[in-house]
């Protein structure tokens, strides 16, 4: 989780919402990612999506098998979408995103079995040191508004 705090910290430092994701096979980092959303001008570029794509390329697979990712934040329901498409087995993340979540807070997409994919999830690992970057973010944009 410390790696991924790493990214959500790059994130940060580019004025991106700090959210940073990796993906381990065999206790080694395949993919990592950050949000990049404002930077490509994408709203996909979300530090999970990123990090997925690179364990891929890294692989040679879309298929993660054997792989868990962890992240700073609770994945959204499209990320949540695509770790159970690439079947991650394993999610551990820091802070609840009780907005967006969709592996414990709105939805639990990942654990629900509605899919033919289920994910074990792992919740409030480093949660204040990830509530810690999304408030100093916030803070900051909350500043940055006229009055």
């Amino acid at each position: 989780m410390y790696a991924a705090l790493q990214e959500a910290q790059k994130a940060l430092d580019d004025l991106e919402v700090p959210v940073g994701a990796v993906v381990v096979k065999e206790n080694k980092i395949i993919g990592r990612g950050c949000n990049q959303a404002e930077k490509l001008k994408d709203a996909t570029a979300h530090a999970e999506m990123i990090a997925l794509t690179a364990a891929s390329n890294h692989i040679g697979n879309w298929r993660l098998n054997g792989c868990s990712i962890y992240i700073t934040l609770e994945p959204c329901i499209m990320c949540t979408g695509a770790l159970l498409a690439s079947r991650i087995d394993e999610l551990y993340f820091a802070a609840f995103d009780p907005k967006f979540g969709a592996c414990g807070s709105l939805y639990n997409l990942a654990e629900d079995g509605k899919t033919n994919h289920k994910i074990k999830v792992y919740s409030g690992i480093y949660i204040e040191e990830s509530k810690r970057l999304l408030d100093e973010f916030f803070t900051k944009l909350k500043n940055q508004k006229p009055s």
